[in-house]
């Protein structure tokens, strides 16, 4: 069906499912840093029990997957289709043009789902059908996943392999955002500099605060 829609349509579909994923990264960001303000990892488990026990939740959870899947498909039709119009050239370039990460959106975007297949292997499919290590929290026993992260998180090559993944994940977002904007048709040529701004910012706090928990982890523990 992806490929009956115009490119136009197409762009504002991948725009809304890619500010879907950010917002949902902000939320797992948040998340995850309870691991560093928390050496008893109770408040970790406990939200993290929470987000797998949450039938609202668990509904997000598949919107998340099909949002994921649907940024994916549309993205590489997109590319696919630019690279075939690539003969024709913009006479005067927009600011999404100018941006140097815009290039090569396609090629972070494949070696975030590369690292993306093998983080739900560790930590997803692994709290979802594996054994895992439990803790008691106010009376109720629960997964310990906290452990499983800090755990992963002490391996050097796990470790090395995740910041890799989460600088190209910081590359990918530092177009993403102004880039869905203007897609969304909320671009401005007084604003716009400022949405590249505000992207950049969002994509090194994103990238980094994802950055300082594998490290902090590796280490202190």
């Amino acid at each position: 069906m992806a490929l009956t829609y115009s490119s136009v349509t197409k762009k504002i579909i991948m725009a809304l499912a890619g500010l879907f994923l950010i917002s949902f990264l902000i939320v797992h960001l948040s998340i995850n840093l309870l691991l560093l303000f928390d050496s008893s990892r109770e408040s970790f488990n406990v939200a993290a029990r929470f987000m797998a026990t949450n039938p609202v939740i668990q509904v997000m959870q598949i919107v998340l997957f099909g949002g994921f899947i649907l940024h994916i498909l549309v993205g590489i039709i997109l590319q696919i289709q630019n690279w075939m119009a690539r003969p024709t050239r913009y006479k005067i370039e927009g600011y999404s043009q100018s941006s140097f990460f815009s290039k090569f959106m396609i090629h972070t975007g494949a070696v975030i789902l590369a690292f993306l297949v093998i983080h739900l292997f560790n930590f997803f499919f692994k709290a979802k059908f594996g054994e895992m290590p439990e803790v008691m929290i106010d009376g109720t026993l629960m997964e310990d996943m906290g452990l499983l992260v800090i755990e992963k998180f002490k391996e050097f090559p796990y470790v090395l392999m995740y910041l890799v993944w989460l600088l190209f994940l910081g590359f990918h977002l530092d177009h993403a955002f102004h880039s869905a904007l203007q897609s969304l048709g909320l671009n401005h040529s007084k604003y716009t500099p400022l949405a590249f701004g505000l992207s950049r910012a969002l994509a090194i706090l994103i990238a980094g605060g994802f950055i300082l928990i594998p490290v902090v982890i590796y280490v202190t523990q």
